[in-house]
């Protein structure tokens, strides 16, 4: 009897045991099933595409367009010999490597392993051709060569590029596209209507009326896995309004504009945005051959007594950027503490009262060689630029809280360019557009526009010309950023502002320049 119920109790424990066994096998089942079935659904969700646009579309080749969205979106097809990096670095492209031989030499070597979206080699032809086009002063990038005289093809991957003059980090200037010339030997480059192969990224697949349509390049030289954004739609619009405002109904994921005013157009839910600095720099220039300005505790002054922060504020809708040295936008050679208001009204008459300035009526005085000097200034200014005259009439009343008179000069654009040549002024305000290379001779080296001369930096910039160290060149370039700090030759004011505009169902590391904005695009991909 007590052996049955032993068997029993065995019998009824392999039981629960196998029932429990299935029960967890099944259970774990159910829930792999549920687990692939989310990530599923979650893969399904991942589109491999994105959408971008164009306004007032020209062309494709990029030496012809004057279109700034076809110039973005080129960047993705075309290929320069060297490109540069989203922090401003160089960054071999086509080019396998390049040398300085001399001042007006430079050798190009290829890459051998590169060929057009239509299947042909990349070869020195190519570059020669492109190069060609753009000395006939009709492409956006002919001032890129402007100073080439020659350009010698050594054999299929090697070229000599010959410069009428030294120009300064040339390599820079090499950031053009480079387009084929095979595609043009029975056609005039100029007006043909042909579809240009690139050696980007990405290539054409199709062209119509209303669409251009990008495909993964599986066989771009730094391909190394399948794309998360394999197909790119380009949606061309009339204009810059449509543009807006098919990205405001969800039609495009991405838009890039210097549009101070974006939000009025797309409203301000529904996406992202990336601010990053642009190409547009103001400074004040200050004349240091001048009899008051020669004085650096007077120029330090008026630096401390500039708020830049109220300029941009109050007048420039907080669209732009402080900025004091002309390569803070952004540029690896420039820390970022030195992108700083040094706004200081109390600093700014402690400067001068430490100098032997004394202040009366008014204003500040100093005899200096039985000769009484005062620090009432003219400042010029292009009268056709409003917001500059603004920003000038703000200058002249915050000095005058330092005891500093500026009497403002509103020159016409002929009489502005001829103060500007002929160095005719105490100080002016000026705006350029950054180069493209880390040249800064205009503002310290021979010849600038505040007169300016200083042997240390001078010795900087020679040894800045004759190394390719890098940390040596940003070295220099920091050393050269402390003396202007400390010498005010001119002061920085403020870059302009750009805004990438994207979905919110765009996923995307964006690290937008005003070089290049679609930095790891085949990395992007968008959610629905």
């Amino acid at each position: 009897m007590r052996n049955n119920i032993l068997q029993y109790l065995f019998i009824a424990v392999v039981i629960i045991l196998i029932v429990f066994a299935v029960y967890s096998i099944y259970g774990t089942r159910k829930i792999e099933e549920e687990s692939n079935e989310e990530e599923e659904l979650e893969i399904t969700n991942i589109q491999n595409n994105i959408r971008l646009g164009i306004a007032e579309y020209d062309t494709l080749n990029p030496i012809i367009s004057k279109n700034k969205y076809v110039q973005e979106i080129s960047k993705i097809l075309f290929e320069p010999l060297i490109t540069i990096t989203s922090d401003y670095k160089l960054k071999n492209a086509l080019a396998k490597e390049w040398s300085k031989i001399n001042e007006t030499t430079y050798l190009i070597k290829l890459k051998d392993n590169i060929t057009w979206h239509d299947g042909e080699k990349l070869v020195a032809k190519d570059v020669q051709f492109t190069m060609d086009r753009l000395k006939e002063g009709k492409s956006i990038y002919s001032s890129n060569v402007e100073k080439v005289t020659s350009l010698e093809v050594i054999d299929d991957t090697t070229v000599k590029i010959i410069l009428s003059e030294e120009v300064p980090f040339f390599e820079y200037y090499l950031t053009f596209p480079i387009v084929p010339y095979h595609q043009y030997l029975t056609e005039d480059f100029w007006t043909s209507t042909r579809n240009v192969a690139g050696t980007g990224m990405y290539k054409i697949k199709e062209v119509t009326g209303n669409q251009i349509i990008l495909k993964e390049n599986e066989e771009w030289w730094n391909w190394k896995e399948p794309y998360k954004t394999q197909n790119i739609y380009i949606n061309l619009y009339s204009s810059v309004g449509e543009l807006y405002n098919a990205f405001k109904l969800g039609n495009i994921d991405l838009i890039n504009t210097s549009n101070a005013n974006l939000s009025e157009y797309i409203g301000t839910i529904g996406y992202n945005t990336k601010e990053y600095k642009g190409r547009e720099w103001d400074y004040l220039v200050c004349n240091t051959s001048d009899n008051v300005l020669k004085n650096k505790e007077v120029r330090q002054a008026i630096q401390y007594g500039i708020d830049k922060n109220n300029i941009i504020a109050s007048i420039l809708g907080n669209k732009y950027s402080i900025s004091n040295f002309p390569l803070d936008f952004g540029n690896y050679l420039i820390d970022g503490e030195n992108v700083e208001s040094k706004f200081n009204l109390e600093l700014a008459k402690q400067t001068l009262l430490n100098n032997g300035w004394t202040y009366n009526y008014g204003t500040w005085r100093k005899t200096i060689n039985y000769r009484t000097i005062r620090t009432n200034i003219n400042l010029v200014v292009k009268k056709s630029n409003t917001n500059q005259v603004a920003v000038a009439e703000l200058i002249k009343k915050q000095l005058k809280e330092v005891g500093i008179t500026i009497q403002i000069i509103k020159a016409t654009d002929y009489q502005y360019n001829r103060y500007l040549t002929n160095k005719n002024y105490q100080m002016i305000l000026i705006g350029i557009n950054a180069p493209i290379s880390i040249d800064i001779n205009s503002f310290v080296g021979k010849e600038n526009y505040s007169n300016y001369v200083n042997e240390e930096i001078n010795n900087l910039l020679i040894e800045i010309k004759n190394t390719q160290d890098e940390n040596k060149i940003k070295e220099n370039y920091q050393k050269i950023a402390d003396i202007y700090s400390e010498e005010v030759p001119w002061i920085g004011l403020y870059y302009n502002k750009n805004t990438v505009a994207y979905s919110n169902n765009l996923r995307a590391e964006l690290v937008p320049n005003w070089y290049n904005i679609y930095y790891n695009i085949n990395d992007w991909y968008r959610e629905t």
